[in-house]
């Protein structure tokens, strides 16, 4: 095996299939990059056998041959090089790596005991638009759980019907919804759980193209774009009913500054290091809401913003790192409004755009 490709597309193209490499795995083979030259083509291939990349790029193959090697090791060496043509030579067991006057040589994993690419037809797929869908799983993408007994709250959920696009994600404390319109086949729909992780490593690939294929297949989903194709295995399971968390109605309306908002909750916070509760008092009369934070060993803070309140007042006490996550998922946007039903009941942020979004919070004792 023999080719030359330039540092750039390389090292972009490890960058790809990176995600797929196991860390801690007792194989070696699976903490690998497969790599086969043919016909003016590479392929590069991870597996970690809860995830499959495939990725391709041109080059100048002069001999056609295929290899496994150390995905650390060969993404380390390839990083430190100089944007120069890097030629590639490979034996039987090993793979020597040269650019300009640097020269490496490495031992290889035999390609033979390499598991095959799965090869899947999805039976429904839709493509979507990938700057939307970015956009939509950062603002979902941190809602989502991180303990593994309960792995559908790992998982966002993504449906697309009647022209509209929506993402869901909870971790039984808090809950994500966006929805955005998009373009679709009459009739069309589309339903799957994506884990948070993988969705999220998907859209912040540097191959990603305008718009992205995604598929399920079996206990599959496969997303694919450009040259690169992406499966990962698909939560199986009912997605909570989050519909019924929702009420119909408000008591209490609160109009804010999104940006004042932020600015005065880092403030306030500031006090709240082993508490991270902040009182949100609403007054309807003077149209403002106090902040304030209380902490023994630290003192006290508070801070009044104005603010347009259609009700009645209320207090409410809130995680003010789970708040964050809401401020910082609508960033940029002029407006939030906080709708509350008393002390007791979830707090919900709403935000409407391009994007629509609701953040459904449930209260700390106050």
């Amino acid at each position: 095996m023999k080719f030359t490709v330039s540092q750039s597309s390389l090292m972009k193209a490890l960058t790809v299939v990176s995600k797929g490499m196991g860390t801690n795995s007792t194989l070696p083979i699976l903490s690998g990059i497969y790599i086969r030259a043919q016909e003016g083509t590479l392929e590069f291939q991870t597996n970690n056998l809860t995830i499959s990349i495939r990725h391709l790029i041109p080059a100048n193959v002069e001999e056609e041959g295929e290899t496994v090697v150390s995905g650390k090791v060969v993404t380390n060496i390839v990083k430190a090089l100089a944007d120069a043509a890097v030629t590639f030579e490979g034996t039987d067991r090993t793979l020597q790596i040269s650019c300009e006057k640097s020269t490496f040589r490495l031992n290889t994993l035999s390609p033979t005991d390499w598991s095959a690419f799965p090869e899947l037809e999805p039976d429904k797929t839709i493509e979507l638009p990938s700057a939307l869908l970015s956009q939509m799983v950062d603002m979902v993408y941190r809602v989502t759980s991180r303990e593994t007994s309960r792995p559908i709250l790992q998982g966002i959920l993504l449906t697309v019907e009647d022209n509209t696009i929506r993402l869901v994600a909870t971790d039984s404390f808090r809950l994500a919804v966006c929805d955005s319109s998009v373009e679709s086949e009459a009739g069309e729909k589309f339903r799957a759980i994506v884990g948070g992780t993988v969705f999220h490593d998907v859209l912040t690939m540097p191959s990603l193209t305008d718009t992205i294929q995604i598929g399920t297949a079996d206990s599959q989903i496969v997303f694919t774009f450009g040259t690169t194709t992406f499966v990962s295995r698909r939560i199986e399971g009912n997605f909570p009913d989050y519909k019924q968390l929702l009420p119909a109605s408000c008591g209490t309306a609160v109009g804010i500054d999104a940006a004042e908002f932020s600015a005065a909750l880092k403030r306030v916070s500031v006090i709240a290091l082993a508490n991270a509760s902040v009182r949100f008092d609403v007054d309807p009369d003077a149209s403002f809401m106090r902040l304030s934070a209380r902490s023994p060993e630290q003192g006290e803070s508070s801070e009044a913003l104005p603010v347009e309140v259609e009700g009645q007042g209320l207090s409410i006490a809130l995680n003010y790192h789970y708040v964050f996550d809401c401020v910082n998922a609508v960033a940029g946007s002029n407006e939030l409004r906080l709708e509350l039903q008393g002390p007791t009941q979830p707090g919900i942020f709403k935000c409407n755009g391009p994007v629509n979004y609701l953040y459904l919070l449930m209260p700390v004792r106050l």
